[in-house]
C-alpha cells in the first residue's frame, strides 16, 4: 500500500514510548518474525515497514510530536537493518531496536498515517470529500497538539474508508461488505513469491461481526489455486479476532510468503492457475478472485 507523509511533512518526531509497558510482549510476534525476514532478505523492505506502520497505527507504540524538518532520507541505513536482525534473534533489546524505527520516522521512511490525503482531496468535486476536507482543516486549527492529532487521525480514518470504497471491488458476504482494492504480488530475484492482501470490512448488520484468524492452521481466511491451499505468513489479527460493531468498518492485512510453521505453508505462484481468497466464517463464506495475472 502506498504511503506518503502529508499532514506531518512540516513536523519532527521525537522520542518513542510503549503504551503501558516497554517489553517485547507488547509487540506482536509476527513483527519480530518480519524483522528477521527483512534482515536476511526473505521479505522486502516495504513489507517490513508496512508491519511497523501497523504497530504505530494500532497505538502499540506512541510517538510524541514537535516541530519537524522536511528533510527525508531516500534509503534505510544498513545499521537499522542490522538492528532488526539482532532484535529478532534477541541479541539487542527493544530500546535499541526502536532507536532504528525512530530514525526512519524522523527521516520520512515511515509515515504515521497511511495516507494519500492530498491527492484524494485534490479531486475536490465530491461533496463527501469536500466535507472531509473542511473537517480536516478545522482539526488543523486546534492549538493543543494531542487534540489536533486525535482529530486529524479520526478524519483521516474516514478518508481512508472513503478511498477504499472508491477504488475497490465490493463483495457482500453475510452481513458484511468486503472492499478489495486488489492484491499486491511481488516475485523476488530468487523466484520467491510474496502476496499481500488488504481488505476493508464493513458491518452492515445489527450485531457485532467477528472475523477469526488465530494462527495459520486455525484461520477462516486462506488462498486457494484449485489444487493447493496456502496459509498465511503474517497477519494483523493480533488477538486472533477482529470485532466490528454495527455500522463500523475495519481494515485487515494478510501476507502469504515463507512458511512460518504452526500449520503455515510457503506461497507458490503459478501463472497458469487462478487464485482466490477463501472466506469461511460462520456468518458467511465466499471465494474472492485475486486475478494475480
Amino acid at each position: 500500500m502506498k504511503s506518503k507523509i502529508a499532514i506531518l511533512a512540516a513536523m519532527m518526531l521525537i522520542g518513542m514510548t510503549f503504551v503501558q509497558q516497554s517489553n517485547a510482549e507488547q509487540i506482536p510476534s509476527w513483527v519480530k518474525n518480519n524483522a528477521g525476514w527483512w534482515s536476511d532478505g526473505t521479505i522486502s523492505e516495504s513489507e517490513f515497514l508496512q508491519g511497523i506502520q501497523f504497530l504505530i497505527k494500532e497505538e502499540i507504540i506512541v510517538i510524541p510530536t514537535t516541530i519537524l524538518s522536511e528533510e527525508k532520507s531516500q534509503k534505510v541505513p544498513e545499521w537499522v537493518k542490522n538492528n532488526a536482525g539482532w532484535w529478532a534473534k534477541g541479541d539487542i533489546d527493544d530500546k535499541s531496536f526502536l532507536e532504528g524505527i525512530q530514525f526512519m520516522i524522523k527521516n520520512g521512511l515511515i509515515s504515521i498515517y497511511e495516507d494519500d490525503t492530498n491527492e484524494t482531496l485534490a479531486s475536490g468535486n465530491d461533496s463527501e470529500l469536500n466535507s472531509l476536507q473542511d473537517e480536516l482543516k478545522k482539526c488543523q486549527e486546534i492549538k493543543k497538539a494531542y487534540d489536533r492529532l486525535n482529530c486529524e487521525k479520526e478524519v483521516k480514518k474516514r478518508i481512508q474508508i472513503f478511498e477504499y470504497k472508491r477504488i475497490s471491488e465490493i463483495f457482500n458476504i453475510g452481513s458484511a461488505n468486503f472492499y478489495f482494492p486488489g492484491p499486491q504480488l511481488e516475485i523476488t530475484d530468487s523466484g520467491s513469491a510474496y502476496l499481500t492482501i488488504d481488505m476493508l470490512v464493513e458491518n452492515t448488520g445489527d450485531k457485532n461481526l467477528e472475523l477469526m484468524c488465530s494462527g495459520p492452521s486455525v484461520c477462516n481466511y486462506d488462498v486457494w489455486n484449485g489444487q493447493k491451499v496456502f496459509k498465511y505468513s503474517s497477519t494483523d489479527f493480533t488477538s486472533g479476532l477482529l470485532v466490528i460493531k454495527p455500522g463500523e468498518s475495519r481494515t485487515f492485512n494478510i501476507f502469504f510468503g515463507p512458511n512460518i510453521g504452526y500449520g503455515g505453508t510457503e506461497f507458490v505462484y503459478d501463472p497458469s492457475k487462478d487464485y482466490v481468497l477463501r472466506v469461511n466464517e460462520p456468518w458467511g463464506s465466499a471465494s474472492i478472485p485475486l486475478n494475480l495475472d
